[in-house]
């Protein structure tokens, strides 16, 4: 009973629980919060220090009783109690300026493909125990296609390529389902491990995994580049121990992440080579659409298209397509119930 009341003056929220990033969609704002999937705890008295942007500039920088804690992990939730706490702070500064006290919306959330029965009833108790009243489940690909605006209902094939924080997930969809698919381990986050590895091996220099993301973000790509891009880094060196900078270029970056990125190229050709044929006309004549974060790579279009031999574009916004898809949802009740996926335990 009291929910229903307190639902009444709640917003409800599309959200995109990311292991990068988790963004809240409301109907009437938009995405209103974008920020980091990372929790700062003091470990002495279990109390959260900070959540999203400030807990990330905490990352490493920590003494040994405060901890930055990542809780997703390859997509799906590792740390249940501090998903729960991070999910919460997120739903009550989505209804800061509202006049709820006791915020208890209906969520609808993004999951991986590939997910298990208890990695899902993991999501949908850490939602509800951070205050929703109601908790739909999404798959990832598919809320990604509807944030692109692709007919996902129609009797013709979409193929979407999601490649996140911690997984790319590739999926051919028709008719309001999925077809066929694949899903990796492999996304941004393993780019960012080869440049860390390729760093420590080519200069004797160790950097952190955020340097290795700003490297990547500002010269990285997947084919070569008509003018060449260099920067300066900064790390430890091996040998004796003592700070260093080196000037690292594309050409560099390019070798450290190429095999990964024909990794997920490999898996888009097996994907083409399992979905019917019908479909994969469809997909010659209409492209793959690619979306997250992943999406941004200079050049990883043309790269695919050349592969595959088939049309690729890079979706408007990638990074919040699958946060928009939810927000679509929350609006359109009839295409929710064609494209729910089902739930673990009754809402």
């Amino acid at each position: 009973m009291l929910n229903k009341i307190f639902g009444r003056f709640s917003k409800d929220l599309g959200i995109d629980l990311g292991t990068k990033n988790t963004l809240v969609y409301t109907p009437d704002k938009g995405i209103v919060i974008n920020e980091p999937s990372v929790v700062a705890i003091n470990t002495r008295t279990d109390e959260i220090l900070a959540v999203g942007n400030n807990a990330k500039q905490m990352l490493g920088k920590t003494p040994s009783h405060i901890q930055a804690i990542k809780p997703m992990i390859d997509g799906v939730i590792s740390d249940f109690e501090v998903t729960e706490k991070m999910l919460k702070y997120f739903i009550d500064k989505a209804h800061a300026e509202s006049f709820t006290l006791i915020p208890r919306p209906r969520v609808i959330i993004g999951i991986p493909l590939d997910i298990t029965e208890v990695e899902k009833k993991a999501v949908e108790d850490a939602t509800r125990s951070a205050g929703a009243r109601q908790v739909f489940l999404i798959e990832e690909p598919m809320a990604a296609a509807i944030g692109s605006r692709l007919p996902v209902g129609d009797p013709t094939a979409t193929m979407i390529v999601d490649i996140g924080g911690g997984t790319s997930e590739i999926a051919v969809i028709s008719l309001g389902g999925v077809v066929t698919y694949k899903t990796l381990r492999i996304a941004g986050n393993e780019l960012d491990r080869n440049i860390v590895q390729y760093v420590r091996d080519e200069f004797n220099m160790v950097i952190g995994e955020q340097m290795a993301e700003e490297i990547k973000l500002k010269i990285g790509s997947a084919g070569p580049l008509k003018e060449g891009m260099e920067m300066e880094i900064r790390g430890r060196d091996l040998l004796n121990g003592l700070p260093r900078a080196i000037t690292i270029n594309d050409s560099q970056v390019r070798e450290a992440i190429g095999r990964t990125v024909a990794i997920v190229i490999d898996h888009i050709k097996n994907t083409l080579e399992t979905t019917p044929p019908e479909l994969v006309a469809d997909i010659y004549h209409k492209g793959i659409v690619l979306t997250g974060g992943g999406a941004l790579l200079r050049g990883l279009d043309r790269e695919m298209a050349q592969a595959t031999k088939i049309p690729v574009r890079v979706a408007d916004d990638p990074l919040t397509c699958v946060v928009r898809g939810a927000g679509i949802l929350l609006n359109d009740p009839e295409l929710l119930k064609k494209v729910l996926s089902p739930s673990t335990s009754s809402n």
